[in-house]
């Protein structure tokens, strides 16, 4: 597995839909964000994109000079920017970092903010777009000179001069739970993104996804995107679950589901009809909980246990075929480090352990006396 991190650049804090407990989205902040999950190992983190948040580019760019291993999946919108010129900033990044970024491709699923960066297509026609720019983009990638005259898009004599680093090339990731993004995906993408949905409906996603991939002569990576409210016992994890919307009022998740019905997203159509706006439908099994959509758009499920209980959860998603996991908890500085200290050491993980300069200590000395291993004996 892979398990990636969130950098919170929309905001943070212990509880949704309030500012009881928020923390203000400094640089300083989210600095300390990235150092977590860069010194704890996590593959790398997603930066969201859209007019709620910060910058993902910028902030992914500042990010990187304070951190030395982790990755940064970050968005480019078709039809807000040229498939050349996001190339170009694509390849910068990656030869600056050293092979350090990963594109999440994003058509958009909010028509009013779209139609405010003045994107006004409809939905099947933003995915015609899409997969207009990727075609240009995946001919960049190839060092071709790409000529390219569509329904969206007119390119003449593209072409790339100083190449990414990554072979073979950047990988794309890519989300979207309609017929025609799921086209564009199995056309284009490395890696396909599903919101945590329950197991079952997953597993027809994949397969589905895997079925237009395999009739492309590609094959598919998949990942999910969930939250995690991960505690030492079962019951604390529920609690502290339950405490995350203890300041959401009935007019707050009103209005939320309002904003969010109006997206003409499939995906985000599929997250509200886990939960409905109801209190009493946000335990989806034992283990998954919707509490966070009722106020939030995108992912709106969390993986809710004791270690062992979230691990299992994990396993029954990889045996999916899910290799991905992006992943985020609130508060996202401490829970980096909640998760990757209880779950970790659970998961089969690609990951490589920090480098303890110096004969670093892990733990506390006992007593003043002796030193701890690695396995809790004293040494």
């Amino acid at each position: 597995m892979d398990v990636f991190w969130f950098i919170p650049t929309h905001g943070d804090g212990r509880h949704l839909g309030t500012n009881v407990g928020a923390r203000p989205t400094t640089f300083e902040y989210l600095a300390q964000v990235a150092r977590a999950v860069d010194h704890l190992g996590y593959a790398g983190a997603l930066l969201p994109t859209g007019r709620g948040c910060e910058d993902a580019w910028v902030t992914a760019a500042a990010l990187s000079s304070l951190t030395a291993r982790m990755k940064f999946l970050v968005a480019v919108r078709p039809g807000l920017v040229s498939p050349t010129l996001a190339y170009r900033m694509a390849a910068t990044f990656d030869r600056l970092t050293r092979g350090r970024v990963l594109i999440n491709v994003v058509t958009g699923g909010d028509p009013e903010e779209l139609r405010g960066d003045g994107l006004h297509l409809a939905h099947d026609e933003r995915y015609e777009q899409t997969d207009e720019f990727l075609t240009v983009w995946r001919g960049l990638a190839r060092r071709e000179t790409v000529d390219f005259d569509g329904k969206h898009l007119r390119v003449t004599g593209g072409k790339i001069l100083m190449p990414a680093v990554q072979e073979p090339h950047i990988p794309l990731y890519f989300g979207g739970s309609s017929e025609a993004a799921q086209r564009v995906a199995a056309r284009h993408v490395d890696a396909y993104l599903t919101w945590g949905e329950p197991p079952g409906q997953v597993a027809e996603k994949v397969g589905r996804v895997r079925a237009l991939a395999a009739a492309e002569g590609r094959s598919v990576r998949f990942g999910i995107r969930l939250h995690v409210v991960v505690r030492e016992t079962g019951s604390a994890a529920r609690a502290d679950a339950d405490a995350l919307i203890r300041y959401v009022t009935p007019e707050t998740v009103a209005a939320a589901q309002r904003s969010l019905a109006k997206y003409d997203s499939d995906g985000q159509k599929r997250m509200r009809e886990l939960h409905n706006g109801a209190r009493e439908s946000l335990w989806l099994r034992p283990d998954l909980w919707a509490g966070v959509g009722l106020v939030r758009g995108g992912a709106g499920t969390a993986m809710v246990g004791d270690p062992h209980t979230v691990a299992a959860l994990m396993q029954e998603y990889a045996a999916l075929g899910i290799d991905t996991f992006i992943l985020s908890g609130y508060p996202h500085l401490e829970e980096a480090y909640r998760f990757a200290e209880l779950v970790f050491p659970l998961l089969p993980l690609h990951r490589t352990e920090p480098t303890r300069r110096g004969g670093a200590i892990v733990g506390e000395v006992v007593a003043n006396g002796a030193l701890l291993d690695t396995d809790g004996s004293r040494t």
